[in-house]
């Protein structure tokens, strides 16, 4: 699958680290030095300008010191690290005249101007690609006919000729040259579309349950609070420029999951029963500090709310991250440290300073249940909550979509459904609010098209990152494996119906999450070669739980019949039918499927 590529992100170089004489400080030394020079600022003169002009010495008088130091978010601007020092000295929002610039002269962006454009959405992806990849704003995973339609055009245009998509219900378009960086963003506009803000240190496509309003077993239609996120970003320029990325997921409660566990924030839509100490009804739960890559998932912080209140309650949130995360390290600047840092009681204290309203408290085990995951409902033809109109979950194998299928997954649904197609976070799309009626031509017309609405069950639950045709950080060629690897499963084992789940990525900055995956591959090198390193029975939401190390590394050569001995082994062991390779992943020790697989961990 293609995920939001977060390791061009991630692997920005940490400019605040200690230089090398540092690691000759004992603790109590740097504990010393911390406190020294904290007392040189503190004992730093005192002048300010008092609102009737005067020029005061009082400390006391509640104006700013213009006599102290320059901060940045309350960091002194001579700890900031490079990426923090880039943004103090002028907004990264405000390049428009640079990126005229580099189009004018078809010119190569240098490491500030490459940073600088993320904010807008426009990634410079050399030396893998020596061309730009643009990333979308999709709230709620929903777009337009007429939208994916202008993105074609794009795509054939200007980059690739396809559109691939993403882990974060998005679009990326990859190779677009300098020239056209800035029709590339006017044509965005255009469309209704923006790409402000979807990579670097700025919140993420916001994400919601692809099927939301149209599942018959959701709890609550989420797409108002995704969209409405959404734009409060767009037109708040503070809440550009955190300390790092920052991801937030609405979760309907209904029957196709958005891995809300799996970011900084999540919604989950829960429902309160009678005789609980708030009235009966559904509310959202909040859950954070989800950040797979570093396995750890977001947890429950005891927070109910009110739906209406979640969009206000998830700015105050951002900002607090935005005024108190780690500025000086960008390895340690992600929600969770902070929430590591001061506890979730002082981070929800510090929140509610800035909201109008109290949070309120409620134990988890005071909410219902949440109801059942379909695993293979983005795929294949299922019925909505709306009496006669139905949905068809159309496979995208690792998310590549040329631009002739896109247009015709366009034409699909502009002819026989509402004008509308939604993504999901595993890589595909799907055609709502298609009359019964109209089911066969649909179908005829994707399948036509080259556009499947069956996959196998491995297929089906395959996701991979950009790997290294796109991504210079990545050691595999991602996609072409996992979907080679997938059909050949599917192909040795036709009699396997459940969903497994097969997770792809490219470096341990793990954009595909393979610590999430029933089986997650991360690419290695082994003696100069692309190869993984495999991990089994790993999950989210209802199943989850983190990957255990099956191989430390092996050869993509050698890997397919590892695999197809491991699968052999579950289709002789399995407990019964309904037995899922996930379950006989985790009720076994690793030395017992390692038997199964005929190898060791080390190779």
């Amino acid at each position: 699958m293609l995920s939001e590529s977060k390791s061009q992100d991630q692997a920005q170089p940490a400019m605040s680290e200690a230089p090398a004489t540092d690691s000759a400080f004992s603790l109590e030394q740097k504990q010393y030095l911390e406190g020294f020079f904290a007392g040189v600022r503190q004992r730093m003169p005192f002048v300010g300008h008092t609102a009737t002009g005067l020029i005061t010495a009082d400390a006391a008088s509640g104006v700013e010191n213009i006599a102290a130091p320059a901060t940045f978010h309350g960091t002194p601007v001579e700890d900031l690290c490079r990426e923090e020092l880039w943004k103090y000295e002028r907004n990264p929002l405000d390049a428009w005249d640079e990126l005229l610039a580099h189009a004018n002269e078809d010119k190569a962006p240098n490491p500030e101007h490459t940073y600088r454009f993320k904010f807008h959405g426009l990634f410079y992806v050399a030396p893998a690609q020596d061309s730009f990849m643009l990333r979308m704003r999709v709230p709620g995973a929903i777009l337009t006919a007429a939208q994916m339609r202008g993105l074609a055009e794009m795509a054939e245009d200007w980059g690739s000729g396809r559109c691939d998509l993403t882990t974060r219900a998005n679009l990326q378009i990859r190779e677009f040259q300098p020239k056209n960086i800035v029709r590339v963003l006017n044509k965005v506009q255009s469309l209704g579309m923006s790409s402000r803000g979807s990579g670097c240190d700025n919140i993420r496509n916001i994400t919601a349950s692809p099927l939301t309003g149209i599942d018959p077993a959701e709890l609550l239609d989420v797409r108002a609070y995704a969209e409405g996120l959404n734009q409060y970003i767009l037109n708040s320029r503070d809440m550009y420029g955190l300390p790092r990325k920052f991801n937030v997921a609405f979760d309907n409660g209904g029957a196709l999951s958005v891995v809300a566990d799996t970011n900084d924030i999540g919604f989950l839509a829960v429902r309160v029963p009678e005789g609980r100490s708030l009235p009966a009804g559904v509310y959202f739960r909040v859950v954070l500090c989800g950040i797979t890559g570093h396995r750890q998932f977001a947890a429950d912080c005891g927070v109910i709310l009110k739906p209406h209140e979640a969009v206000a309650v998830a700015a105050a949130m951002i900002r607090v991250f935005a005024e108190n995360g780690n500025r000086t390290d960008r390895k340690k600047a992600r929600l969770k440290y902070l929430v590591d840092e001061w506890g979730v009681e002082k981070f929800l204290a510090e929140t509610e300073k800035l909201l109008a309203f109290p949070l309120m408290r409620l134990a988890a085990e005071d909410c219902a249940p949440r109801g059942a995951i379909d695993r293979a409902g983005h795929i294949g033809v299922h019925a909505q909550a709306q009496p006669g109109l139905s949905y068809i979950g159309v496979s995208v194998p690792v998310g590549r979509l040329p631009v002739a299928q896109m247009r015709v997954a366009a034409d699909v649904a502009e002819r026989f459904g509402s004008g509308e197609i939604r993504l999901t976070v595993w890589q595909n799309l799907i055609v709502p609010n298609i009359a019964d009626a109209n089911l066969g031509a649909a179908r005829a017309a994707l399948v036509e098209a080259g556009l499947k609405i069956e996959a196998g069950a491995v297929l089906s639950g395959t996701v991979a990152c950009t790997g290294n045709r796109g991504c210079k950080f990545a050691q595999t060629d991602t996609k072409t494996h996992a979907v080679a690897l997938a059909n050949l499963l599917d192909e040795r084992f036709p009699a396997m119906t459940q969903p497994v789940n097969l997770h792809v990525t490219g470096c341990p900055n793990s954009c595909a999450q393979h610590y999430i995956g029933d089986i997650g591959l991360m690419g290695v090198k082994v003696g100069g070669e692309e190869g993984y390193n495999v991990n089994l029975g790993g999950g989210s939401d209802q199943d989850q739980g983190l990957a255990r190390e099956l191989i430390a590394a092996i050869k993509f050569v050698d890997l397919p019949p590892v695999i197809e001995r491991l699968f052999g082994a579950f289709a002789q062991k399995k407990l019964s039918e309904d037995e899922t390779f996930l379950a006989f992943a985790r009720r076994h020790s690793i030395e017992d499927l390692r038997g199964f697989a005929q190898v060791e961990g080390k190779r």
